[in-house]
């Protein structure tokens, strides 16, 4: 026998399984499609636990939100754009589902070097040690030109960047995301934290006109947010900046009586980040109530929730 006391199990009150409380259940299991085709069957077997059912409550509260008409906010850091999204993002436009678009400012580079030119995203390591990284002259002067004529006109950065993208496409640029959203009226907010955007690295770069029109632009957002009750508000892709805009921005509108009763909140990123996780997910609620982190692709998850959407949406326009 051992030195060291041990518990006695024959001592321990057990229960009955009969008694206990569970989980899950084989009613929340996957139901496999019978029709491969149908995404229907696809949406509505998913599982009834964890991000299955996080993905279909998130899809089915932006749908509700818009019928109430209730704002739906998109958060974007630059990978979105990298990865194809572009189109989804201005097909919800299209379809009411985005009141108002927050991005980071690689998000605008991206967003115009595509419109205007076509391509994007180069490789880093490759230009970096030749001296090359970020120094693209025409990237420069478009996203710093836009800045300084926010500036001395008075607009928003996302604005004065989307009215620009816009008004080049009578030249044969393609159709922009910010473009979109100043084509429709609707607000896109571009956040910069100076030093952290190649155009920031150029000539051209006033951090005077740019700070001054990102300003602008953060209350614009505080000013959406004074509507967050009922709404939805969504963070694709961004690990830092767009989190910690949103807090202050949501202290902001709760400073001025903003109430969050109703607000959904939820992060889609390929891992979990600490801003992310609390600055949206968790702390924004009052109690024990918290947001979604759907951890996934945005290539693949960002078109599944979007999809989704148009499904819960058509279902409740049909009750």
């Amino acid at each position: 026998m051992g030195r060291h006391p041990e518990i006695d199990v024959g001592k321990i009150r057990r229960i009955s399984m009969s008694t206990r409380q569970s989980k899950v259940t084989p009613g929340m299991f996957v139901k496999l499609p019978t029709r491969p085709a149908s995404f229907a069957d696809f949406w509505d077997g998913l599982p009834q636990v964890l991000a299955g059912r996080d993905l279909r409550s998130l899809a089915r509260a932006i749908a509700e939100a818009r019928r109430q008409g209730r704002p739906v906010i998109w958060m974007m850091g630059a990978h979105v754009v990298k990865v194809g999204l572009g189109p989804l993002l201005i097909d919800l436009m299209e379809r009411d589902l985005l009141t108002l678009l927050a991005v980071n400012g690689a998000f605008a580079i991206h967003d115009a070097e595509l419109a205007l030119w076509g391509h994007t995203s180069e490789e880093v390591a490759d230009e970096l040690h030749q001296g090359r990284f970020g120094m693209v002259r025409e990237t420069s002067e478009v996203i710093n030109g836009a800045a300084q004529e926010a500036a001395d006109e008075e607009l928003g950065l996302g604005e004065a960047i989307g009215r620009t993208l816009e008004t080049r496409r009578s030249d044969g640029a393609g159709q922009s995301i910010l473009g979109a959203c100043y084509e429709r009226k609707l607000p896109a907010t571009v956040h910069v934290a100076i030093g952290t955007d190649i155009v920031h690295q150029h000539p051209e770069f006033s951090g005077a006109a740019t700070g001054e029109a990102s300003a602008r632009d953060f209350r614009v957002f505080a000013a959406h947010l004074m509507e967050m009750a009922g709404a939805v508000v969504v963070n694709v892709g961004s690990a830092v900046l767009m989190p910690e805009v949103f807090l202050k921005a949501y202290s902001m509108a709760r400073n001025q009586g903003a109430s969050p009763e109703g607000l959904v909140t939820a992060t889609l990123d390929v891992q979990r980040h600490y801003r992310p996780l609390n600055n949206v997910v968790q702390r924004p609620h009052p109690g024990e109530r918290q947001g979604h982190y759907i951890v996934g692709h945005h290539e693949i998850m960002l078109p599944l929730l979007y999809q989704g959407i148009l499904l819960e949406q058509d279902r409740l326009q049909g009750q």
